[in-house]
């Protein structure tokens, strides 16, 4: 791991290559996050982000960046598809006809929703309208759309009537991408709206399953959503007994790794 000295003698191809790392990484990333990593002002990280967004390489977004990937209009950017499509592969076993889901947002959930199967019952409640629009593509899914603002960050509907409709649910299965996962920090975002509602979606499912690709293992963000006693299955492309996995095995027993 780098120290921070090391960081503070990164040269500008290499720091842009770190913005780069990160952004794939974890969708998406605050301006603040990146400033502290990188050991730079802010004003640095936004010149950076803009000859990045000017070439192409991400997208600029209120507050940060996202990865081209995670945007709708370039899914065929998808950063380590191949572990993303195991992953939705493993977390389609969980399905069964007349579930209730909550599905969160995101380039995991994405290849999830591809292979749901066409011939399952199912309803699926949402806060991110481009899952909504792939889930249309279902034949037997009723999608029922949480509204209300939509933050440029997350992509996700984070206004107050979101709150005010997941209170009223309580779905069997919540199925969640994530940006960070680690055994003491647990499952965990650096926006605050993100947080917020990821919460109440929480708290809105009987059961919740992180999807995450293992380079997400074992990093913390600032603000926590939820601790692994608030988590079900944690859904990996690695193998269930693969050794990165035993420090969640071991620290909570309820845990199911798929």
């Amino acid at each position: 791991m780098s120290t921070e000295n090391e960081v503070l003698n990164y040269s500008k191809e290499e720091r842009k290559n770190h913005i780069l790392k990160e952004i794939n990484l974890h969708s998406r990333v605050s301006f603040e996050t990146l400033s502290a990593k990188l050991g730079v002002s802010e004003d640095t990280v936004r010149r950076d982000i803009n000859e990045l967004d000017a070439d192409s390489l991400l997208i600029k977004v209120k507050g940060g960046a996202m990865t081209k990937g995670y945007h709708y209009s370039s899914s065929n950017q998808t950063y380590a598809v191949e572990s993303k499509q195991v992953i939705a592969q493993k977390a389609v076993s969980l399905l069964h006809d007349g579930m209730v889901l909550i599905v969160d947002g995101g380039t995991t959930i994405r290849e999830f929703i591809r292979l749901i199967p066409n011939d399952l019952n199912l309803t699926v409640f949402t806060i991110t309208a481009f899952s909504a629009v792939q889930l249309l593509d279902k034949p037997n899914i009723k999608t029922i759309m949480i509204g209300g603002s939509i933050s440029s960050y997350s992509q996700m509907c984070v206004s107050g009537e979101v709150f005010q409709q997941l209170a009223n649910i309580k779905a069997d299965l919540l199925v969640l991408g994530t940006n960070a996962l680690d055994v003491v920090g647990g499952y965990s975002d650096s926006d605050w709206e993100t947080v917020q509602v990821k919460k109440a979606m929480v708290q809105a499912a009987k059961k919740t399953a992180v999807l995450t690709i293992s380079e997400k293992l074992n990093t913390v963000l600032k603000m926590k959503i939820a601790g692994l006693a608030e988590i079900d299955y944690i859904i990996t492309e690695l193998e269930p007994e693969n050794d990165k996995l035993e420090p969640y095995k071991t620290s909570a027993s309820h845990l199911v790794l798929i």
